[in-house]
Parts: C-alpha cells; sequence; structure tokens
C-alpha cells in the first residue's frame, strides 16, 4: 500500500492567512507580526494584557521510551488538540520547535506527521522565525565577551581554568564537543580548553523558555554563572554586562509563533529544548498565552514519559505555577513488541505475547504520571500493521493499571481517527481529580533530588557519583542554589543509562559523571552515563537525501 509522504501531505495543506487564525483566538491584526502569510509572532503587549483572564485546562501528551519503530508524539499532540476542536472545544496546540541537528541527522523533521500536522512544514523544520540562531547569536555573544574580558587585562580576575561557559551551535558536530581556543599567538588571547554543546542544550534556550517577560529573561540572562574567580567567586553574566546586549538579540525570539494545523486550528510553536540533555518543553510564555486564549491546551514534552513528563511537571510546571488537568500516553502496538524482544525487521509479523512482554515499560510510564497526581489516559497510536489482537493486549494490560486505551488513527484520518480519545481527555480534565504535586520539594538536598527520580522514576537502585561531585552539589547549596530543581541528561531509549536495555528493568544504578549549575535557568543539570550535550551524525545522515527539487520543493524532510 502506498502512502503519501508528511511532506507531500503537507504540501496540499489549504492553508488560511495567519492573521485569520490569530482572529480565531481574538488577537487584533495589529499585535501580530507576519513572517510571510503562514506564520506570526504574537506581540508582548497583547501578552501582558492577558494576564487578569483564568487559565484553560492544561493537557500533556507525553510518551514511552522511544524506539526505532516511532511512538508519534507529536503527531498525537496535534491530532488530539484537531480532534477536541472537532468535538466543540477551543483547543490550541502548543509544541516545541525543531533543531536543525536531529533533523539533518536522524529524524528529518519534527512538525507531526500524516494528516496530524503542524504547517508550514518545510519551514518550521529549518529556519522558521529564526528564534534559534537568535539564541545561538545571544549564546555566543557572551562567550566572546567573556573571552574579550580576559584579553582586555581580565580586571574581574576570572580564572582561566575555571570558565564554564561553552559555546553552541545548532547543528550534530561531535568534532567541537572538545577544542582548544585563542591559539595563534599573543594577538589572539590565551589558549584554554572549551567546547561546543548543541544550541538546544544552551542554558539560554532554557532562560528563553522558563521566562515570563522581557524583564524576566534580562534577569535569568544576568544570573547566568559564566566562570569562578581564583578564589572559586562566581562570575555572571551581568558582570561581564552582556546580559543587555543578549535580551536585545532576544527580543523578537520571545514573541510566541502562530501557526496552524492541517485543519486550520491554532498551534504555537516556541522553543525547542530537548528532553535528553534539556528540559524538553516548549515556552511558558507560549503555554501561558494559550491556557487565556483557549479552552484547553495540549502540549507535548519530549521523549519518554521518564524524562520529558518528569521535567515538565518538575521543572516547568514548578516553576511557572502550571497545573495539568490530565495526561495522555502514547505508544503504539510495534513499540510493545520491540520492547518485547522483537526485531525491528519482524514487526509486521502478529506476535501478542512479545507485546504482553513489552507492556511493562507501558505500565512503568502510567504509574510514574499517576504518582504525580495526573491522571491518566493511553493513546496507542495505530499502525496499518496492528492486528485487532495486539491492540486487545495493549488495551487489557492498560486496563489492569487502572486507566483506560483508546486506538487513535489520526495519522491517516485526522481529527476524525481521535475523537473518543477526545472525549476521554475532556471527561479526565472536567472530573477535577487531578491533585498535581512534584516528586520532590524544594527544600530536599540537591543529591537527594537526583536520587528521587533515579529510584522514584526510573526504579533504579541507588545513584553512583564520585565525592567531588556530591561536594560540588554541597558548595551550590552553601551559595544558596539548594532550592533548584535537578534536569537529568539521561538516554532517551531506557529506563537505564544504556540505550540498549528496553523494558522496565530493575537491578541497577544510575552512574552520574558530571553536574552543571544552571543558575539562570534555575535548575542544575545532572550528566548521566555517556549521554553528550553535543550529538553527532549518525553514519547515514538524513542530510544525505535532503535536497531541491526540480519544481524548488524540499525533498528529504519526513
Amino acid at each position: 500500500m502506498a502512502f503519501k509522504t508528511d511532506i507531500e501531505i503537507a504540501r496540499e495543506a489549504t492553508k488560511k492567512p495567519i492573521m485569520e487564525i490569530g482572529a480565531k483566538l481574538g488577537i487584533p491584526a495589529e499585535h501580530l507580526l507576519p513572517y510571510g502569510h503562514d506564520k506570526a509572532k504574537v506581540g508582548q503587549t497583547f501578552i501582558k494584557s492577558l494576564e487578569s483572564k483564568p487559565m484553560g485546562k492544561l493537557i500533556l501528551v507525553t510518551a514511552i521510551n522511544p524506539t526505532p519503530a516511532g511512538e508519534g508524539k507529536t503527531t498525537t499532540t496535534v491530532g488530539l488538540g484537531d480532534g477536541l476542536n472537532r468535538i466543540g472545544k477551543k483547543a490550541i496546540v502548543c509544541i516545541r520547535e525543531a533543531s536543525l541537528g536531529p533533523n539533518f541527522g536522524m529524524k528529518g523533521g519534527a512538525a507531526g506527521g500524516g494528516y496530524s500536522q503542524v504547517v508550514p512544514m518545510e519551514e518550521m523544520n529549518l529556519h522558521f522565525t529564526g528564534d534559534f540562531h537568535a539564541i545561538t547569536s545571544a549564546h555566543n555573544l557572551l562567550s566572546a565577551m567573556i573571552d574579550n574580558h580576559i584579553y582586555w587585562g581580565n580586571s574581574l580576575d576570572i580564572d582561566e581554568r575555571r570558565v564554564m561557559w561553552r559555546r553552541v551551535m545548532d547543528m550534530n558536530d561531535r568534532a567541537l564537543r572538545d577544542i582548544v581556543v585563542s591559539l595563534g599567538g599573543v594577538s589572539n588571547g590565551f589558549p584554554r580548553q572549551t567546547g561546543f554543546d548543541i544550541t538546544v542544550a544552551s542554558e539560554v534556550m532554557a532562560i528563553l523558555c522558563l521566562s515570563n517577560d522581557l524583564d524576566d529573561l534580562q534577569k535569568r540572562l544576568g544570573d547566568i554563572v559564566v566562570a569562578y574567580t581564583r578564589e572559586k567567586k562566581p562570575i555572571y553574566a551581568r558582570d561581564i554586562k552582556a546580559d543587555g546586549a543578549m535580551t536585545v538579540l532576544l527580543k523578537d525570539a520571545m514573541q510566541p509563533n502562530l501557526v496552524q494545523t492541517l485543519e486550520n486550528n491554532p498551534a504555537f510553536v516556541h522553543g525547542g529544548p530537548f528532553a535528553n540533555i534539556a528540559h524538553g518543553c516548549n515556552s511558558v510564555i507560549a503555554t501561558k498565552t494559550a491556557l487565556r486564549l483557549g479552552e484547553y491546551v495540549v502540549t507535548e514534552a519530549g521523549f519518554g514519559a521518564d524524562l520529558g513528563a518528569e521535567k515538565f511537571f518538575d521543572i516547568k510546571c514548578r516553576k511557572a505555577g502550571l497545573k495539568p488537568a490530565a495526561a495522555v500516553i502514547v505508544a503504539t502496538v510495534r513499540a510493545m513488541k520491540m520492547n518485547g524482544g522483537v526485531a525491528k525487521a519482524d514487526l509486521g509479523t502478529e506476535n501478542v505475547a512479545a507485546v504482553q512482554a513489552g507492556c511493562p515499560n507501558l505500565g512503568r510510564h502510567i504509574a510514574n504520571v499517576k504518582g504525580f497526581g495526573v491522571p491518566v489516559v493511553v493513546a496507542i497510536n495505530h499502525f496499518f500493521s496492528d492486528t485487532d489482537a495486539e491492540v486487545e493486549a495493549v488495551k487489557a494490560y492498560v486496563a489492569e493499571q487502572g486507566a483506560t486505551a483508546f486506538l487513535c488513527k489520526h495519522w491517516a484520518q485526522g481529527s476524525a481517527g481521535i475523537e473518543d480519545l477526545a472525549h476521554h481527555v475532556v471527561k479526565l480534565a472536567e472530573s477535577g481529580v487531578a491533585n498535581f504535586a512534584p516528586l520532590y520539594p524544594d527544600d530536599m538536598p540537591l543529591f537527594a533530588k537526583i536520587e528521587a527520580i533515579a529510584k522514584g522514576i526510573y526504579r533504579a537502585d541507588g545513584v553512583d557519583a564520585d565525592k567531588s561531585i556530591k561536594d560540588q552539589l554541597k558548595t551550590w547549596e552553601a551559595a544558596g542554589y539548594g532550592h533548584l530543581p535537578v534536569c537529568m541528561a539521561k538516554t532517551q531509549y531506557s529506563f537505564t543509562t544504556d540505550p540498549n536495555t528496553r523494558g522496565a528493568p530493575t537491578g541497577f544504578t544510575i552512574p552520574v559523571r558530571e553536574v552543571r549549575l544552571s543558575a539562570g535557568a534555575g535548575f542544575i543539570v545532572a550528566i548521566c552515563g555517556e549521554i553528550m550535550t553535543m550529538p553527532g551524525l549518525p553514519k547515514v545522515p538524513s542530510a544525505e537525501v535532503i535536497r531541491l527539487n526540480d519544481q524548488g520543493f524540499v525533498e528529504g524532510l519526513f
């Protein structure tokens, strides 16, 4: 059976002018800054005017641990937003922007799929409105100003061995993970070792996504700890006098981007921290703006619930004062079979036993999300190879966990294929049973917070960390950072730090090899196992097949 590709479907979309989409939400044309005919930024003045309005219901879409079989979390987020509009609710989708790195690496696109997409697909997956470029520029401006300060006399007495601020770029480039800068003699400065992270791991990205407005943005930028003196006193971005210029570069990037789904429903696409190495949620300003404009806001958190949902709850909701009304966990029959030991090449063959064997991964995610006091429903994202028996096996397992699973066919049918889930989400959200609470309190010691996540979410026996790491955490506590939440940087493919360990493993520990202070963003990053904050390209990157065709259209984006 031949299917149209995502990009072919997106290209056939009948888009409405973005001003018309804004009008549906009550946004006057003068408060929209258009980028062409099909995307626009929402002005800060209008956003400020909404602050007294009540908020709608917040729905989180999360997933099982990702597998090569594909789960379709963004596709389900978009489909559910369309489905809620189909049943008469005023719903808005809030998702993240796509990074060039994975688009040219493995993913090839991040705007949903099939008939549940956000458009314009090509622009969203490429430069879009330039937000990531602005974040990259602001981050690297600070880098340049640090080295420039040292070059011109170092009046702040920065210890060149303790410059913590690395550079970033929005591309997967393993060659830049560890580098030496300022080679070439006196005129180029003082050589030192540093490196690059990918832009989505930048603290500037996290700050933009967690800031409430431009004033909050500049304060947070100023709070970034960039280096230490020889007496180990912190040097902040404001000491370098970089926070003002960084805010100028981010002025437009701070404004949420308004686009539309294939069914012409509104979607905010803003911010893009990864969930495996960053906090994995779209911007607070986009989410809160949507909540004040709609009855329902459907948002996603990156990768599986062990990373994305945990960080959504423990970082974004904690810091922004958000209280989700319900959560949807996306799973597929194919992924259950992979977790049950079936090779990717054999996924098209019915195997109910393997489905049942793989379901404990889903079960652990259900239990984890329920543990935050948020009611859960499971969306089985349908593939044409799924059999009735396999689907029923997933539904039966989910029922045993005290939840309900719905087969969703939004990829092929759009909103018509996800109505049942939409009705159930409304039922959960309106029931008032949500009693959200973070996993740990603010005043818990930092290392205990890492243990709480490792033991409570991953089900590890403990955390393996050197004394130097524990001492560093205690130093930050003494400096007044003990109240911050923890952002775990860990492989997305497993509850463990081994990406090849699927299912619901037990009897393992979580190794923490490094901790980083993100004082401006407001969290501590714990880097676990072999996870890299600068990914590399695969052996055959998607970039090899992305090109312009004879008609001038982009080919190769999925």
